[in-house]
């Protein structure tokens, strides 16, 4: 009983120093709703949203070229195999068959073939399928055997040239299964056998060791050319918008973080 007025003294301290501290602090409390805070964070989400939405779409398989990597684990040998499969009848190989074949039909070349419909039939079917066999000896065998990815890794830093630039190389530089950069036997030896074995199908005049050199030296010049379209695929589809409503996009459930984030693209 000898301490209940010196606790009643503390209590009544106590009370008093949190009702200083409460109104001290009511003022701040107040003020809160109008601080920008707010609006200072949303501010670089917004210079964000290209970047996000460009990741999100190479975080997505794509149909057009499905050899643009989005992931940056290695790939099985049957998953190497699947990828053949995928690109010799992917919408661009039908595409860049056709297109080719209306080239040939009207300069006339490979006149062994002939004109009118049954000549682009035969030249249509002639480039679908030297690109099956060049897929298949770069993609899958050529890649298996000798531990390459055959995925086009985009990059997305640097300008038009470095990136340009980047794509060029990719046709001599290629990455290892473990992630390291080494020669692209696969993309040079690829397009040299199934220019080889074209001279089986194709007229005589073009079963030359000349007529195949020639042959291999423009499908190397059309796969330089097709890097840099893949290499800004992505940013192509970004910038239409179409990234949510086109139908062969779907989420890859082997994908991961894209492998173009930290160097197919």
């Amino acid at each position: 009983m000898r301490h209940g007025p010196s606790a009643l003294r503390l209590i009544a301290l106590s009370v008093a120093v949190a009702a200083t501290a409460a109104a001290q602090e009511e003022p701040k409390t107040r003020d809160l709703p109008d601080a920008p805070a707010a609006k200072q964070d949303s501010t670089p989400q917004k210079h964000q949203n290209p970047y996000n939405t460009t990741i999100e779409v190479l975080g997505r398989r794509s149909i057009f070229f499905p050899n643009i990597a989005t992931s940056v684990g290695p790939l099985s040998s049957k998953q190497k195999f699947e990828l053949f499969a995928d690109e010799s009848v992917a919408p661009s190989r039908f595409l860049s068959s056709a297109f080719g074949a209306g080239i040939g039909q009207a300069q006339n070349s490979l006149e062994g073939y002939g004109q009118e419909l049954g000549g682009y039939g035969k030249r249509f079917g002639s480039s679908m399928a030297t690109a099956a066999s060049n897929n298949f000896f770069g993609t899958f065998l050529i890649a298996s055997l000798l531990h390459r990815d055959p995925r086009y890794f985009v990059t997305l830093h640097g300008g038009a040239g470095h990136r340009i630039g980047y794509a060029l190389s990719r046709i001599v530089v290629s990455r290892k299964d473990a992630g390291r950069d080494a020669a692209n036997w696969p993309g040079i030896l690829g397009p040299l056998l199934a220019e080889s074995l074209a001279s089986s199908y194709l007229p005589v005049k073009e079963q030359t060791a000349g007529r195949t050199f020639q042959r291999y030296g423009i499908r190397v010049g059309l796969n330089t050319a097709s890097n840099a379209l893949r290499e800004y695929w992505p940013t192509i589809f970004r910038s239409l918008r179409i990234t949510k409503i086109a139908p062969g996009l779907r989420q890859d459930p082997a994908a991961t973080t894209p492998a173009a984030t930290r160097p197919s693209p």
